[in-house]
């Protein structure tokens, strides 16, 4: 009876302190903040260099770049900014940015007879692009005895990437998106923060600093602020995947710059390069070729942060009033003689 009584009463003991500690459990707030601290670190994890993204087929109201007193707005209506002369301040941004240490790597696409351009670029950019931070330049071209020998700042490199000469300009934009691609996969996601990818035949004029840093970096095109999304050179074939409706666009996007962090710009990349297979699989080419699936890519993937046009004027456009500056522009050049197949 003894030995009975004492097992009983074990087993009581037992359910006791399960019990107990159940309810100590669900009841604690230290414990259910260790659990909603989990909870919100695993939800944070998987939301890490998310964009915002919007769904096909949403309409809203195009927004405009420029306001009713003629100036550069300061926000997109998803509240990315946009950057412009006077909306930040220079020294204070780029000492934020030198604590990080960071590395920005530039790819440059230098072929055919578009190496003639590499000298002016190089040189403004040296004067103006990321200066006092470590830039890694990344130099694409099919003449690499032709790429100019350039006096380069402190902590700036240049590697030549040696490629196959193409019979048409086309080409050689439709193969940007893949190289960008390969380039991140051989090892450069390890060696730099931020990327962008900038036009060959441009010059610098102006600075250009950390405030254009940001997770996925778009540039309003010069020539199209102003125009209605109807009339934006989007692709308007339904067969091709660069397709984009009339009722559909933000801004229309230069492609002569794109940008953000290393792993964006990867997404970016790959997406399209897998978008302009499947056209080319059934003999379709978009428009504007790679700034068509670019602009498609933004439509629904919202950059983080959008450079107004002052980041990627034209020469031939003058300066307005809107644009306080040009910091980079595309520079006149005669077609007939630069395009292989003009």
């Amino acid at each position: 009876m003894k030995l009975q009584s004492v097992n009983a009463f074990l087993i009581m003991f037992a359910g006791t302190v399960v019990i107990g500690l159940f309810y100590f459990g669900f009841t604690s707030p230290s414990l259910r903040h260790i659990d909603q601290r989990l909870c919100l670190n695993k939800t944070k994890k998987s939301r890490e260099n998310a964009l915002l993204q919007s769904p096909q087929g949403f309409i809203y109201k195009q927004p405009s770049v420029v306001g009713p007193d003629g100036k550069v707005g300061p926000l997109t209506p998803w509240l990315a900014p946009i950057v412009s002369e006077g909306s930040f301040d220079p020294t204070l941004i780029d000492a934020i940015y030198k604590q990080q240490n960071i590395t920005v790597a530039t790819t440059i696409f230098a072929l055919g007879k578009y190496t003639i351009f590499l000298k002016d670029f190089l040189e403004s950019a040296e004067q103006h692009f990321f200066v006092g931070f470590r830039v890694h330049y990344y130099v694409f071209t099919d003449h690499p005895e032709q790429v100019p020998d350039v006096k380069l700042g402190e902590e700036h490199e240049l590697t030549v990437m040696t490629v196959n000469s193409l019979s048409r300009w086309q080409e050689m934009s439709l193969g940007r998106m893949k190289r960008l691609e390969m380039l991140i996969e051989s090892g450069l996601v390890n060696d730099a923060d931020y990327l962008f990818s900038l036009d060959v035949d441009t010059k610098f004029y102006g600075r250009w600093g950390a405030e254009s840093l940001g997770d996925l970096i778009g540039v309003i095109h010069a020539w199209f602020y102003y125009t209605p999304r109807e009339q934006f050179p989007y692709e308007r074939r339904p067969e091709s995947q660069a397709f984009v409706p009339y009722s559909e666009g933000d801004y229309y996007y230069g492609g002569a710059v794109l940008g953000g962090s290393v792993k964006q710009v990867y997404q970016l990349a790959k997406t399209c390069r897998e978008q302009l297979d499947i056209d080319a699989a059934k003999s379709i080419e978009a428009a504007w070729q790679e700034e068509s699936h670019l602009n498609k890519y933004f439509i629904y993937n919202k950059p983080s942060k959008l450079l107004s046009p002052e980041y990627s004027w034209d020469d031939k456009r003058g300066t307005p009033r809107e644009m306080k500056m040009v910091r980079f522009s595309q520079v006149p050049k005669n077609y007939d003689e630069v395009r292989p197949n003009t």
